[in-house]
């Protein structure tokens, strides 16, 4: 749930990664080739550590595991859709420019993006979203980072909050990773270490099912670790959204791109005018993934007060059979008995993902018999003043922390 940014237009997808979206794969049965490397481009390569601490400590992230320069890669691969259909997606991989042959991964998910130029692999100059990658890579991992279905170098409308495709995206960006990093001669070792920032938490926790689950034959689990995520969306995000606990504008957005997306993948409801008020009718149109997300900011209500009709408040704070299926799924993140390290980091006094999500996830897992600590990291409202964007800042650092004392341990 990260705030709607504004990307220039110098970001655009370059014409060899368009060309490749959406190709071959077409032609392709169900599920074959998942995974399967369709492209790739040399993004940017920073060659020293000092470059990588300079660009980090700018954007806000303190660098303290920096041990190498990295470089930065978009991979465009074949993967599925929310009906298992083929599809392309991009996303990002940063490498340690030294260190050893065989590299343990990091996937990082990031937070919610209403258009597909805000997209790890797309966004270069934006270091909130390639800061993480960077931090891992830098500290001696391999890191990628998905862009999730429909941004990036992906087409159509994003799947928002769709666990089951944020997990398909992140497992087949790891194995089109394994094929680019073996024909540099180097090679990925199984462990996975999954973390990710607010929607990207939820990503995280997904994937690292999978992998417990044996979804994939070579890689495997070895931590998690979600930053402020939105874990309890029907019991917990939706009825904060209503509340002063949530910033309304931002509260109204991310209603309004629940129910859209929603209603895409899950026909929640019949019409849009009986969920959104008049003047608010266009929102599938407006979280298309082609608006930036300052043009739907300000073509929204100041608060959900004023987006939505009586039925639309109705269908959120008591959703009917096809939402409430569809919410239980993505709250189900929290819902399996983990056997590697979890710990949960959070910013008090969010303002996006209330901080109940992180206590109702904990609770969740020690109802499981599994002890998941909930990290503190503090505040920091240096990203325009936000504290739900300052907890990635904060966090990214501690977990490159943890991950390298687990990986140097095993």
């Amino acid at each position: 749930m990260r705030k709607l940014r504004r990307i220039s237009a110098a970001l655009l997808l370059t014409a060899v990664a368009a060309a490749a979206v959406g190709t071959p794969a077409a032609a392709a049965p169900p599920g074959a080739d998942r995974g399967a490397l369709l492209a790739r481009h040399p993004i940017a390569t920073y060659d020293s550590r000092a470059e990588v601490d300079s660009l980090l400590t700018a954007a806000g992230f303190h660098p303290t595991t920096s041990r190498y320069g990295v470089s930065l890669h978009q991979l465009v691969y074949r993967t599925v859709d929310g009906h298992g259909r083929p599809t392309t997606a991009s996303g990002l991989l940063a490498l340690p420019r030294d260190g050893g042959r065989h590299l343990r991964t990091v996937s990082f998910g990031h937070g919610t993006s209403v258009y597909r130029g805000d997209a790890p692999s797309v966004a270069p100059d934006d270091t909130f979203l390639t800061g993480p990658a960077i931090t891992f890579a830098s500290a001696g991992f391999a890191a990628v980072a998905p862009d999730y279905l429909g941004l990036g170098a992906g087409t159509g409308p994003h799947p928002w909050m769709d666990v089951p495709t944020e997990t398909s995206a992140s497992l087949d960006l790891l194995r089109a990773a394994r094929t680019f990093v073996a024909e540099r001669g180097r090679a990925l070792d199984r462990e996975v270490y999954a973390a990710g920032f607010s929607q990207g938490a939820s990503a995280a926790l997904g994937l690292s099912r999978a992998l417990r689950d044996g979804a994939d034959p070579w890689f495997r689990p070895a931590a998690v670790a979600p930053i402020s995520g939105a874990y309890a969306m029907r019991r917990v995000e939706i009825p904060a959204a209503f509340t002063p606990e949530v910033t309304p504008r931002l509260g109204a957005a991310y209603m309004a791109y629940l129910l859209t997306a929603y209603d895409r993948s899950h026909d929640i409801y019949r019409d849009p005018s009986d969920v959104f008020a008049p003047g608010y009718t266009g929102m599938g149109e407006l979280f298309d993934a082609s608006h930036p997300g300052p043009e739907v900011l300000a073509a929204l209500p100041d608060s959900i007060d004023g987006l939505l009709t009586a039925r639309g408040r109705k269908l959120l704070l008591h959703p009917n059979a096809r939402f409430a299926a569809a919410l239980r799924e993505a709250d189900s993140v929290c819902e399996w008995t983990p056997a590697v390290p979890v710990r949960l980091y959070f910013s008090p006094g969010d303002e996006q993902a209330v901080n109940a999500n992180t206590t109702a996830c904990r609770s969740s897992f020690a109802a499981r018999g599994v002890r998941v600590p909930a990290v503190d990291v503090g505040v920091d409202r240096s990203y325009s003043g936000l504290v739900h964007e300052g907890s990635e800042l904060l966090a990214v650092p501690r977990i490159a922390a943890w991950f390298s004392q687990l990986a140097g341990s095993r």
